[in-house]
């Protein structure tokens, strides 16, 4: 049996369920109690204590004239009553659990009974329909009913909520921990580094060291690649020196091309050390992202590149490395105006996230090849047209790591407004 449709009902975080975990066998235990009390105690006891005054009252009636003796000797009540007086129905109240009982018993125990009234806590009204007349007898409540019956109930809840209450502050401090990894998880999948000690129960602190070294290990190992490919970016830069050097020695016509394909080679070296730092510039602060976009094509506009801010929706401040994004969104900018002949660029920014969109109107990637386009060194010649510019295929896998680093992806698309690419930045807030 399928219980998805209760999912969407269900508390989502660990705390609620921890509580309805909690709660549930406490609310369990509760209605069992109640229920197996109320027919067993309140229903055996009830009828005992009916039984012995149904005896009281059916020797009263049979006695005649010393009734009324016989019923003071028992502290009974025996009133007459007028014939039009006489209720013809049973009555009580809706919450009166053991008045039903009461009813039934002397319904059954009495056959000249007409009618019984149970009009409070306090007393009981029998009323017979006599040979000599109609009679009203009444007497004590605590005569067929246990006394003050609703104290177990009160007990039960009182203690369950209490141990609920005790309860719920020992589940506290054993998910503390829980959430502190959480945290620290979280934050490092963002890019940040906060300190963590594992603490709580065994398996907590078993979570929190694989946790630790995971994390030094991912440290080492994004150390280890920014260490070697600035080294090989720097023992390259010193041939490329001398080559500049000697070129300038040549001729125009012999030193012009070759001095491009040293730009060139120069251009990939920044790439690779752009590559090899990554997004790990820094500390996130709180920075205003419309701002960022707009300095960036600004300064694309000067160096009269075709690019635009189209649309910003939204405002406010979010915790980013302005460096890396600032790097990812020129790499996006770069390869829109390479392939296409213009770009344009959207912020929107909610409650929950940030969305840095770049459009351009080239020929785009088709959608079985953009998660190849995202990996490093991925060059998509089908698909782009690389005879209008040279790379090695680190822009979009640059923008990609950047995005991750702030707790976000890279999604690439079809632009709806210009017909090419779109990518699309989205950091959660």
């Amino acid at each position: 049996m399928s219980f998805r449709w209760l999912k969407p009902y269900l508390p989502r975080n660990l705390y609620g369920r921890a509580i309805l975990i909690l709660l549930m066998p406490v609310v369990t235990v509760l209605l069992v109690v109640s229920i197996v009390f109320i027919q067993r105690h309140f229903e055996g006891v009830t009828e005992q204590m009916t039984r012995s005054v149904s005896r009281e009252i059916r020797l009263i009636l049979k006695e005649g004239p010393e009734a009324n003796l016989v019923a003071q000797t028992l502290n009974i009540t025996v009133v007459p009553v007028a014939p039009e007086n006489l209720p013809r129905d049973d009555s009580r109240r809706w919450y009166d659990f053991t008045g039903r009982f009461v009813i039934r018993y002397f319904d059954e125990l009495l056959p000249s009974l007409a009618a019984v009234d149970l009009p409070d806590d306090h007393f009981v009204h029998l009323y017979f329909d006599d040979r000599d007349g109609p009679l009203k007898l009444s007497f004590d409540r605590r005569r067929v009913s246990a006394s003050n019956p609703h104290q177990l109930l009160v007990n039960m809840v009182v203690f369950g909520g209490l141990m609920t209450v005790i309860a719920y502050f020992y589940l506290r401090n054993q998910l503390r921990p829980i959430t502190r990894l959480a945290r620290a998880a979280e934050a490092f999948g963002r890019g940040r580094h906060v300190p963590y000690r594992p603490s709580g129960a065994t398996e907590v602190r078993a979570a929190g060291n694989a946790f630790l070294d995971m994390r030094a290990r991912i440290e080492r190992q994004i150390e280890q690649r920014t260490l070697m490919l600035s080294g090989v970016s720097h023992d390259m830069r010193t041939p490329l020196t001398r080559l500049k050097l000697g070129l300038s020695m040549l001729e125009d016509d012999e030193r012009i091309p070759l001095e491009q394909d040293v730009a060139d080679m120069e251009r990939l070296l920044d790439e690779f050390l752009a590559f090899a730092r990554g997004a790990q510039e820094g500390e996130p602060e709180p920075v205003d992202p419309v701002a960022l976009v707009t300095q960036i094509i600004e300064d694309f506009q000067r160096a009269e590149v075709p690019v635009a801010l189209a649309l910003v929706e939204g405002d406010g401040q979010v915790a980013l490395r302005p460096g890396g994004i600032r790097r990812a969104v020129e790499n996006l900018v770069g390869n829109a105006t390479r392939y296409g002949t213009k770009a344009e660029v959207s912020v929107l920014i909610t409650d929950k996230t940030l969305r840095i969109r770049v459009e351009d109107d080239g020929p785009g990637i088709p959608p079985e090849r953009r998660e190849e386009a995202t990996r490093p060194f991925a060059r998509l010649d089908p698909a782009r047209n690389q005879n209008t510019g040279t790379g090695v295929g680190l822009g979009l896998s640059i923008a990609l790591d950047i995005a991750r680093a702030h707790g976000g992806t890279l999604r690439l698309g079809e632009s709806q407004r210009l017909g090419g690419l779109q990518a699309d930045i989205v950091i959660g807030r």
